[in-house]
């Protein structure tokens, strides 16, 4: 407790004191009252970096709620070496974010990186995955699917685990196929972790900054700037700590509310 006080409480107390004031690190902060605030509602790029993040989530939920599911169900039979398996996915968890963004960014240069190498031995011309406004936000999602998409299917594991064995054996008897197992029996029994799933990876969205920074500086054309991008570039690159402050709680407001409403949309859904 006394640790999370002074590394955790502490800071994040401070941090909302100074979204009250002017602070350029090299001055002693001035009193601004709510004008950062003010100042947030008229500034367009951090609407265009929520509507980026939006975008994001649009295509990272889905698509990492799917893979993982399947990867998971894939890992869950009892045959040799899925313990190997389950290791490899993990791998990319444990990997540092900077490094991992630095090697897909070379991966996917569209000049001499090895993805487009291999389609143009196919005749398909490869795009230029981080330069093109169309597709840098896409090659962000791929390289963190790769990197988050393991401990999810781990939770999947877990939750899968929990799933009554005697539901399999009566629809066995029943008659029923593998498709309609899964949606009657395993989708339903997965609700619960499914919705923590979910919850986990909006959070992390919205907190999206390392593979953005490796890979496309925010750009082309602002197209990858997040808002987490942009409280640093405001604090750190141009030292108005005081709006970077009321940037970051506002967005802690953006995320606390999405997440709310992702509860509120699930609860009905998800057993007691």
């Amino acid at each position: 407790m006394a640790l999370f006080l002074v590394f955790t409480v502490l800071p994040v107390a401070g941090a909302f004191g100074l979204s009250f004031t002017t602070y350029d690190v090299l001055t002693p902060p001035s009193w601004a009252g709510l004008a950062n605030y003010g100042r947030l509602l008229e500034d367009e790029t951090f609407f265009t970096t929520l509507k980026n993040i939006l975008y994001y989530c649009a295509m990272f939920v889905p698509a990492m709620i799917a893979i993982s599911l399947a990867l998971a169900l894939a890992l869950s039979r009892r045959l040799p070496g899925m313990a190997i398996f389950r290791t490899v996915y993990f791998i990319p968890v444990v990997t540092s974010p900077v490094a991992a963004a630095t090697v897909w960014a070379w991966m996917l240069n569209s000049h001499y990186g090895p993805i487009n190498e291999v389609l143009g031995y196919f005749g398909i011309p490869g795009p230029a995955w981080v330069g093109d406004g169309s597709t840098a936000m896409m090659s962000i999602v791929i390289v963190t699917l790769w990197q988050g998409v393991g401990s999810n299917m781990l939770i999947y594991l877990a939750g899968l685990q929990n799933v009554p064995a005697h539901l399999y054996e009566a629809a066995a008897l029943d008659g029923a196929g593998r498709w309609r197992t899964f949606l009657h029996i395993t989708w339903p029994s997965l609700r619960t972790t499914t919705f923590f799933v979910t919850t986990l990876s909006l959070i992390g969205a919205f907190q999206l900054f390392d593979q953005a920074y490796v890979m496309t500086k925010g750009g082309p054309g602002n197209t990858t700037l997040t808002p987490v991008y942009q409280i640093y570039e405001t604090g750190f690159n141009r030292l108005q700590m005081g709006y970077a402050s009321a940037q970051a709680f506002t967005l802690f407001v953006i995320i606390v509310a999405v997440t709310v409403i992702n509860m509120r949309v699930n609860r009905d859904q998800v057993p007691e």
